[in-house]
């Protein structure tokens, strides 16, 4: 893919006999309000998975070369990121000219090809593993061009675009269905859509980020009778504690969030059944290695509480449960 590209910053730059003012504006970092003002067209999603937010907006700018269509026209170029603070990611990017084919993977042994369907037209994808089910470790669209490049490239072969970009959308940690919702929900930022597209984004509950270890810490071994062992857990000191409850060791499965068991080919997991504000219901599973594998149902709300900690007051985030069932 061979796209110049210049970086947002807050210098003057001379290009050839030519002073842009305009370039001195760049900044690295962009929010959604800034793709409103740009001249091109720039999607943004109206639906996203439960826990995504918006991670990052990108401007950047194709170099202007002598010759071009209109020397004194800021050719911009966006990208967008959205994710769920873990392996789940979608993003958008967008290019001018100089594309080459994004349906390339470095493993090709474990990837298939599909096609859906899009306001578009066919959109192709490329995806690994396979097989139609399960969340993807990698989803890749071919690019798509918008009625702005399909109008400028109609006026032939040597038209340069100016308003007109090609889209491209990949995805991490979802499944194929998530990555076509999210498609179909794709229009441009500033369209009536867009008011309530960016606000869901960022009121979205957060995803659930508990390590599997913390509802370990709940149930009971199986040989002993009553549970829930911890009823309260100090969920701060949990995710600071990265020795015993390391992030790098959980691993998105498909709806569950997992980890293994320390020298053995066990496992700990979970998957939300329920969520309504600061209320939840999990599926909580637990293997040891062996072919018996215990769960439990555990509600739950995530709360505020004051202590004492050293002769001072402090406020921690706990998980106090509701109800537990043995499954």
């Amino acid at each position: 893919m061979n796209r110049n590209r210049i970086k947002r910053t807050a210098s003057w730059f001379v290009l050839g006999a030519f002073l842009f003012p305009f370039l001195a504006l760049r900044s690295s970092a962009a929010t959604l309000d800034d793709l409103k003002n740009l001249e091109i067209i720039c999607f943004v999603p109206s639906h996203l998975p439960q826990g995504f937010k918006l991670k990052k907006v990108e401007i950047t700018y194709d170099e202007l070369h002598e010759g071009s269509d209109d020397m004194n026209h800021p050719l911009p170029l966006y990208s967008v990121e959205y994710g769920n603070g873990w392996n789940a990611t979608f993003s958008i990017e967008s290019a001018r000219e100089g594309i080459g084919d994004r349906n390339i993977m470095p493993d090709e042994e474990d990837t298939e090809e599909t096609e859906i369907q899009s306001s578009f037209g066919p959109m192709y994808l490329i995806y690994r593993p396979k097989g139609k089910e399960g969340r993807k470790i990698e989803i890749i669209a071919n690019w798509v061009s918008d009625e702005n490049m399909n109008e400028e490239l109609a006026k032939g072969p040597a038209s340069h675009p100016v308003l007109g970009r090609y889209h491209g959308f990949s995805a991490t940690g979802i499944t194929l269905k998530e990555f076509e919702r999210i498609i179909k929900s794709l229009h441009p930022v500033g369209s009536e859509s867009a008011v309530t597209s960016a606000t869901p984004v960022a009121e979205q509950p957060s995803a659930l980020k508990i390590h599997p270890k913390v509802f370990n810490m709940i149930s009971s071994w199986i040989s002993d009778p009553e549970s829930p062992v911890a009823t309260e857990i100090n969920l701060d000191a949990a995710e600071k504690n990265g020795n015993e409850f390391n992030k790098d060791e959980v691993q998105q499965d498909g709806e569950w969030l997992r980890c293994a068991v320390p020298d053995t080919e066990g496992f700990m997991r979970y998957r939300v059944l329920e969520s309504k504000g600061n209320h939840y219901k999990v599926e909580y599973q637990e293997n040891g290695g062996g072919t018996l594998t215990t769960a439990a149902i555990i509600e739950f709300n995530i709360e505020k509480r004051n202590i004492h900690h050293d002769g001072k007051p402090v406020t921690l985030r706990v998980l106090r449960v509701s109800s537990y069932n043995q499954k």
